[in-house]
């Protein structure tokens, strides 16, 4: 009996076999010719009717727009999501609301990864959280959730998204510890500031994600992957008001009801008094970090280098790594139309 081997049965052979995890050789996973997983090759798995594998990165519990990343991608079927782990420290908190919002979503399947600095403060969505206990929750809890990414993507026989939506400390410690990963990744995020500021200012911006802790992003951009970002200056725009927002409010999807909760409990955390119900969304920055996953054809695209200074800006400098960055929207309506319907159908 003959066997033919190709590229796909070896590396999936590998993989059942454990030796992938075991080595980190993932050369194979890339595709054709190995080099970097682009987005034109995620894009053209979706297009034939294949699923992206993707793991999220989020700071979620902090500002209210991680919410409304998580409820939009796991509305996204073309997005087959392995891992959500909590990232910018306070493990705990965000780990058990990933997990309860999990739970509600009825997508226990998909695992919880604790990221580093394993503390539980209290955040403005402790009310909701209530006492849920982590423990009970029904998936699986990896402690170590930087592990959990590593050994996702290692493990992977398909290249792995890796939508970061926050300061990216787990991700720098990922590639301390296996820079072997982005042989087998790419990483798309939301980050930085290009020609805009916040609120579209003409004034370029320090933006959170990157400011609270530079060198992680430095490490980032410092790896041989292919790195896409929304900036500032597309995702700092985007806001659901009139009656774009009152579909999203007034929908009767348990997940949706439970992002509203949400988005209420956040409000009145921040204003520390009852408030009456919003007629409008907060800015959705990280929803747009979901849509470059699997699309961008509402961006337009710009590839130059970019340098992350210690300050926390992003700087085009002839001495930065090559980026992708969604600089301006070429219909951002179209782009809000888009993101009602995935939520509310």
């Amino acid at each position: 009996m003959s066997i033919r081997l190709s590229r796909r049965n070896v590396l999936t052979s590998l993989v059942a076999g454990g030796f992938v995890a075991r080595t980190g050789l993932v050369q194979f996973a890339c595709g054709e010719g190995g080099g970097q997983f682009t987005a034109a090759q995620a894009f053209a798995k979706l297009k034939a009717g294949q699923k992206i594998p993707v793991i999220l990165d989020t700071d979620i519990g902090d500002d209210i727009d991680d919410t409304w990343a998580l409820v939009l991608l796991l509305k996204l079927s073309q997005l087959d999501v392995r891992l959500v782990v909590g990232d910018n420290r306070n493990a705990l908190y965000r780990g058990k609301l990933i997990a309860k919002l999990l739970e509600v979503a009825g997508r226990t399947d998909i695992p919880v990864g604790l990221g580093v600095g394993v503390e539980d403060r209290p955040g403005r969505q402790s009310r909701w959280i209530g006492d849920y206990d982590l423990k009970k929750y029904p998936g699986k809890v990896h402690e170590d959730g930087v592990q959990a990414i590593i050994d996702t993507i290692r493990n992977s026989p398909e290249p792995v998204t890796l939508i970061c939506i926050g300061p990216v400390q787990n991700i720098a410690e990922v590639l301390k510890r296996a820079p072997d990963v982005v042989q087998n990744a790419r990483f798309v995020g939301m980050h930085g500031s290009v020609y805009k500021g916040y609120g579209g200012s003409d004034q370029i911006s320090a933006e959170y994600n990157v400011k609270v802790d530079p060198k992680a992003l430095q490490a980032v951009f410092a790896a041989n992957w292919e790195v896409t970002i929304t900036p500032l200056d597309t995702c700092g725009l985007v806001h659901l008001t009139g009656e774009k927002f009152r579909k999203v409010y007034d929908c009767s999807d348990k997940l949706v009801r439970a992002l509203m909760e949400n988005y209420q409990v956040w409000r009145e955390a921040g204003e520390k008094k009852q408030l009456p119900p919003p007629d409008r969304s907060s800015t959705l920055f990280d929803t747009v970090g979901i849509y470059l996953a699997q699309s961008e054809e509402l961006t337009e695209m710009e590839t130059f280098p970019l340098i992350v200074t210690d300050d926390g800006f992003t700087r085009i400098d002839k001495s930065g790594k090559s980026v992708r960055a969604a600089v301006r929207w070429k219909d951002m309506g179209a782009f809000e139309d888009w993101l009602v319907d995935c939520l509310t159908r």
